[in-house]
């Protein structure tokens, strides 16, 4: 495993992503300049924190100056606080901020233009949008500069979050198109999952015996698809035998025109993705 060297880190927000983000921050392999800043807003949330000497927790309901002190001397400033609280920490961290800082927004729908009318000129901007799998180490993550960020800022960013997985680095006009495939991807996995083991339980299996017959063939071919060099489609004919069984359902499955409900889902979740970049 490849050693990852990061500058010194802030992490503002360290809610279920936060808390994923900074587990791989953690890993053996990752080496950080100095403790790692996170701040909560409440000591509940710090409590979920995993102990560790390379974490200094900060609650904001505690100490009014937890976030500037946090960001105080950071290179990289991770914003991992709900869409609508955004711009105010940017505001309230901005005269602390270095130039040079790299400020990695990992709130959906906040364009980088918007977070760099809040920080100051010499500070980059660099939004990401990470996928739940980061909890696992199994993220895809995609990343895109703002126009004050340099390459090698985006490389910097790009190391942070490889150590919680894959890393795509596409233009801010693709970045919410993509979150409707990564970003919203888990969900309709585990909406597959959840309608195949129902068909499980129809079909007279128990829920225990369901669960483990779906969600084992769900893991063990999404294990094949990434050990094999063959395609997802290459893979599903292998699988489907002329005149067969899985030839039938299949059938069933075009013919509802699932190719053309998925780009119908994905085009619903852009159009939420750009009503929430409208503010």
């Amino acid at each position: 495993m490849n050693e990852i060297r990061l500058p010194s880190i802030a992490l503002l927000g360290a809610g279920s992503m936060g808390r994923a983000i900074l587990s791989g921050l953690l890993a053996p392999n990752v080496q950080v300049d100095g403790p790692i800043r996170v701040t909560n807003r409440a000591a509940a949330s710090a409590e979920l924190l995993p102990r560790s000497e390379k974490v200094t927790s900060l609650v904001t309901s505690e100490d009014p100056e937890a976030n500037r002190t946090a960001v105080a001397g950071a290179a990289i400033v991770l914003v991992a606080v709900k869409p609508h609280m955004v711009a105010e920490l940017l505001d309230e961290i901005s005269p602390v901020l270095e130039p040079g800082t790299i400020v990695v927004s990992v709130a959906a729908g906040v364009t980088t233009a918007t977070a760099e009318s809040h920080t100051p000129e010499g500070v980059a901007i660099i939004r990401s949008m990470p996928n739940t799998p980061a909890m696992v180490g199994r993220a895809v993550t995609g990343i895109s500069a703002g126009s004050r960020s340099t390459p090698e800022q985006l490389e910097i960013v790009r190391g942070l979050f490889s150590t919680v997985g894959e890393v795509v680095e596409v233009p801010e006009s693709q970045l919410d198109a993509l979150s409707t495939i990564s970003g919203s991807g888990p969900a309709y996995v585990f909406l597959l999952i959840e309608k195949l083991t129902a068909a499980a339980v129809e079909k007279g299996f128990s829920a225990e015996q369901a669960a483990q017959l779906v969600n084992g063939t769900f893991i063990g071919a999404a294990e094949l698809l990434r050990q094999s060099d063959k395609t997802p489609e290459q893979l599903r004919i292998q699988v489907t035998s002329p005149k067969g069984t899985t030839e039938r359902a299949i059938g069933v499955l075009q013919d509802a025109r699932l190719d053309e409900i998925f780009i119908e889902a994905t085009d619903a979740a852009l159009a939420r993705a750009r009503e929430l970049a409208g503010g």
